[in-house]
């Protein structure tokens, strides 16, 4: 529908000026029409004539068009536009468009680094990354999910040198004594031991320093032997048991592939030896740099003076490994936003030799999660709010509700409280306003899909082509304007890549259906069969917007 509106007044703008105009169309206070344009005051320059002129001779020509029930020029030259009412019908169940058709998109999330567990910060991302995947994939892309972690590095040194300090000589047999729903915690405080020992203690930071040299050379051996290389591998492979654990606890969409450093280590640092040799990358005291200074950013350290791939090689043969293998049209990645420099840096150092994934690649970066109260999260600290953590609190403050108690509504809680906010600022998760039956919260919307679904099945009927109608009383029409919203926020969230303009859209959405049925008849009025569609598509619309957020839409509650 607003595509037709567009090349209607792009066809009036043609026939009057002879010209070739953008058109921006707004939805405009409900008063005033359900759009407006402001392409006179565009012209106006153009044409060298009063936009108020240019915006009357446009709206005599839109009064011929049968789509519109009424224009007119407000202000200084806009444009207003109310809509028949058998287009606005027509209108609400229309679907978005597939913008993204043919395109294959990566999309990076969660990322959490085998040897730690999730913490909140994690929750966060994947809850997040998740609502961002299925935009995508709802726009027609073949979208593929990657998670990728850390399994070689030094927090890996320092969880293994801790936990050999903790076993002694009793070796693989007492890590698998230790009971599966504690192991995540306990390589928790062994990573929290060695970070704390290597910024305090000179002795340990060497002694760390080798384990992690250990680490890499048992990759590069294949090691599976030795106590150490046991030890390593039997956490690696516990580790993602656990990420998987706590994926299937939140009902997030597989991932299709997970990628360890490991595999993509040697990619990366043969790809820096060799871009070295052409000036790409320079010796610094004993290390390789990529010099950002010279494009405006900063310098950072891609193989150390000890010789080893930093984070930043690593990212290189990450990169490098998604171009070979899915040949992308985008790659998304989702970190926090204090990764947003060092990802400028590593980007800008791969398009010196690989343009393409490099312009191809669009870094979202997101703020903290902190609980109320301002308690930021963790993982260099021993004290952690795990991602379980959180999911706790939200079970507690579900059966404390006495309604948000089941798991479908407590993650329609959780999910929606971190979605709802922009991707960039912080979010302040408070566990008792996430599960609140009223205002806007994940089991306000659920409960409202529930009570439509409530009044279609005390009716009996179903939608009927009868649902087609020019005879619409004020309630009905604000439904109906509101309903066809929808496909233009899917498509403007798509393009900004921001789930939260859909959640803002749905708590409208039923607030604007609530104030219809407190004031209109559906069950047994000579309008039954017109309502029954208007409930019929708001439940649809409702559980259509939410399952892009991952949150199931009950039929009870």
């Amino acid at each position: 529908m607003k595509q037709e509106i567009i090349q209607t007044i792009q066809d009036v703008c043609k026939e009057l000026y002879d010209v070739e105009v953008a058109i921006d169309l707004e939805r405009p206070e409900e008063q005033f029409g359900d759009y407006a344009t402001n392409v006179a005051m565009r012209l106006s320059k153009e044409l060298n004539k009063n936009p108020r002129d240019i915006a009357q001779e446009i709206v005599e020509k839109l009064h011929d068009k049968s789509a519109f029930e009424q224009v007119g020029v407000a202000g200084p030259g806009f444009i207003n536009m109310t809509l028949t009412n058998e287009l606005l019908m027509n209108a609400k169940s229309e679907q978005p468009t597939h913008a993204m058709n043919g395109l294959r998109v990566l999309v990076e999330y969660s990322d959490p680094n085998p040897f730690k567990p999730l913490h909140a910060g994690h929750l966060y991302t994947t809850i997040v990354g998740d609502a961002v995947a299925r935009l995508v994939e709802q726009s027609g892309a073949e979208t593929v999910r990657l998670n990728y972690g850390g399994d070689v590095g030094l927090h890996v040194g320092k969880t293994m040198w801790a936990i050999l300090k903790y076993l002694g000589a009793d070796g693989l047999n007492s890590v698998k004594a230790i009971p599966d729903n504690e192991k995540g915690k306990w390589m928790g405080e062994r990573y929290a031991e060695g970070h704390i020992a290597y910024e305090d203690d000179e002795r340990s930071k060497q002694e760390i320093i080798e384990t992690n040299k250990k680490v890499y050379t048992l990759h590069t051996d294949n090691d599976h032997e030795t106590e150490f290389a046991q030890i390593y591998w039997y956490l690696r492979d516990k580790s993602y048991e656990f990420f998987k654990d706590l994926y299937k606890r939140l009902q997030v969409t597989e991932f299709d592939r997970f990628i360890p450093e490991s595999e993509v280590t040697d990619l990366g640092y043969n790809t820096v030896i060799e871009q070295q040799k052409k000036g790409v990358f320079e010796p610094s005291d004993g290390a390789v740099i990529f010099d950002g200074e010279k494009f405006g950013l900063h310098k950072r350290v891609f193989i150390n003076s000890l010789g080893l791939p930093t984070y930043e090689t690593k990212d290189v043969g990450l990169s490098l490994t998604k171009w070979q293998d899915y040949r992308f049209d985008e790659s998304i990645i989702i970190t926090a936003n204090e990764q947003s420099q060092y990802m400028e840096v590593v980007i800008k150092a791969i398009s010196q030799f690989a343009p393409e994934p490099a312009e191809r690649t669009k870094h979202l970066t997101h703020g903290l999660l902190k609980m109320q109260g301002g308690i930021k999260m963790s993982s260099r600290a021993g004290n952690v709010l795990m991602a379980n953590d959180i999911l706790d609190a939200a079970e507690e403050a579900g059966k404390a509700s006495g309604q948000a108690s089941s798991p479908e509504i407590v993650l329609g809680a959780i999910k929606y409280a971190l979605v709802k906010t922009r991707i960039g600022g912080d979010v302040i998760y408070n566990p008792e306003e996430s599960a609140a039956m009223e205002g806007n919260s994940g089991p306000y919307l659920q409960y409202s899909h529930a009570r439509a679904c409530s009044i279609l099945k005390k009716s009996g009927k179903s939608a009927t082509d009868l649902t087609i109608s020019k005879d619409l009383d004020g309630f009905e029409r604000t439904l109906v304007r509101k309903l066809s919203e929808y496909p233009e926020v899917i498509e403007k969230a798509v393009f900004e890549l921001s789930p939260h303009i859909i959640c803002t859209y749905l708590y409208e959405l039923a607030q604007t259906f609530n104030r219809f049925y407190e004031n209109s008849t559906v069950i047994g009025d000579d309008r039954e069969d017109l309502r029954i569609g208007l409930v019929d598509s708001y439940a649809k619309t409702l559980s259509r917007g939410l399952n892009l957020l991952g949150i199931q839409a009950p039929e009870s509650m």
